[in-house]
């Protein structure tokens, strides 16, 4: 969710809950002050009735509201004296509406010739129902007219705003350490100007470190190829003289199988290095299904020697646009760690679907480590020809061209492929 529909939506939240509290508060203050006002009138009414009492302008006693919106009748002086005046809500039946309506209704009483009377004064009221419904519709208005204002301001204001951040998060997006090249928007926002300066400085750093990274692994790499094998071919022309030792050959074997190891671990590293720092550009579209054909092939002699059953299930095939000599190692690695990590007489099951690749081995009769398995220089037994980074390359590879690899144990290894993007 982008940021401007995130606040968007946490303002639709707090809003509906402020409108709500504040409806409530104006409903009783408006409804307060109705009373406060039916109440003066009724008083007021309270007062002139009185009045005209006492000039015999009303016949007395007032018996039924009729015509009028008042009655009065006499009461004895014990009540009259104990009486406080007493506004309350009715119900009246009103002959236009034929229906019982709400009235406000006055109890007072009042001293004429000697004599109490209680008279009952009433005046028409607003419906509370009627006025809940209206100010319902009215605050329903009020809040779909506040959020259509609040998305127009981020539709047109907030996003003029906003455009420098996104125009940096488009920079970053596309920004690769090949091409070290990003532009940022000037703009007056001090925060966004701080954010270019800091984002740009980072870069910088990282571009270097890369680079000082990548010059040192080349040089690195390079500088050891050539003592490797010149020391490589000194041992091997040692080894072939006549009068050497069977403890002398020994030795000198020993010494080019840790040599040789070196040599596999100076180039997995190297490939390793490559493969993060994505200098395999180069794509094209890849027939997995060729790659497996080959890839099993070359590993012909390997199953034979260590009496492995491989099973390929080729009906379909599975096409992915990448790197062809990373989708050589890629697959390689797969099927050589299920050969390695497989036991004598054990089986290979290989099934290649349109989007997915899973390859299942007998071995080991427990689960791996999950969170160490893709991790470097991880090995299950010491190796003198396992150098720890089959899988880190699979994974190394798989994160570069955003396929998803997963390992689950069900009695056998399953390693699947997911290269659905």
């Amino acid at each position: 969710m982008k940021v401007l529909n995130y606040t968007t939506s946490y303002l639709a939240v707090v809003l509906l809950f402020v409108i709500t509290i504040w409806a409530a508060v104006f409903y009783f203050a408006m409804l307060d002050e109705i009373y406060d006002s039916l109440d003066d009138g009724l008083d007021n009414r309270k007062g002139l009735i009185i009045q005209k009492a006492a000039r015999d302008s009303i016949q007395l006693p007032v018996t039924d509201f009729g015509e009028n919106d008042f009655t009065i009748k006499e009461i004895d002086n014990g009540n009259a004296i104990q009486f406080l005046d007493v506004y309350r809500d009715t119900l009246m039946f009103m002959q236009n509406e034929q229906d019982f309506e709400p009235v406000r209704l006055l109890e007072s009483v009042f001293q004429l010739n000697d004599k109490y009377y209680k008279m009952q004064v009433i005046t028409s009221m607003v419906e509370e129902d009627d006025l809940i419904a209206e100010l319902l519709y009215a605050l329903i208005g009020l809040y779909i007219g506040l959020i259509a204002i609040i998305l127009i301001l981020n539709n047109f204001l907030l996003k003029r705003i906003w455009r420098p951040f996104y125009h940096l998060l488009k920079q970053l997006k596309n920004f690769k350490l090949e091409k070290p090249s990003i532009e940022v928007q000037q703009t007056n926002i001090d925060e966004f100007q701080l954010l270019n300066t800091a984002v740009q400085r980072m870069l910088k750093s990282n571009i270097d470190s890369y680079n000082s990274q990548k010059n040192f692994i080349e040089n690195a790499s390079h500088e050891l190829q050539t003592p490797l094998a010149i020391t490589i071919n000194k041992l091997e022309v040692l080894a072939e003289q006549e009068n050497l030792s069977e403890e002398g050959s020994n030795l000198i074997a020993s010494a080019l199988d840790n040599l040789e190891r070196l040599t596999r671990l100076n180039r997995s590293l190297f490939l390793l290095s490559n493969i993060e720092n994505n200098q395999y550009l180069v794509s094209q579209p890849i027939s997995i299904k060729e790659i497996l054909k080959k890839v099993i092939e070359d590993f012909g002699d390997q199953l034979s020697y260590s009496q492995i059953t491989l099973n390929f299930n080729d009906q379909q095939d599975c096409n992915v646009t990448m790197n062809p000599d990373l989708a050589i190692i890629f697959i390689t690695n797969l099927v050589k760690n299920a050969i390695v990590h497989n036991h004598p007489g054990g089986t290979i099951n290989i099934f290649l679907k349109s989007n997915g690749l899973t390859i299942d081995n007998t071995g080991k009769n427990q689960s791996l480590d999950k969170q160490k398995l893709f991790t470097r220089f991880n090995k299950e037994k010491q190796s003198q020809t396992s150098t720890g980074l089959g899988l880190s390359i699979v994974k190394a590879i798989a994160d570069l061209y955003y396929f998803s690899v997963s390992y689950t144990f069900t009695g056998v290894h399953v390693m699947q492929v997911d290269f659905k993007k």
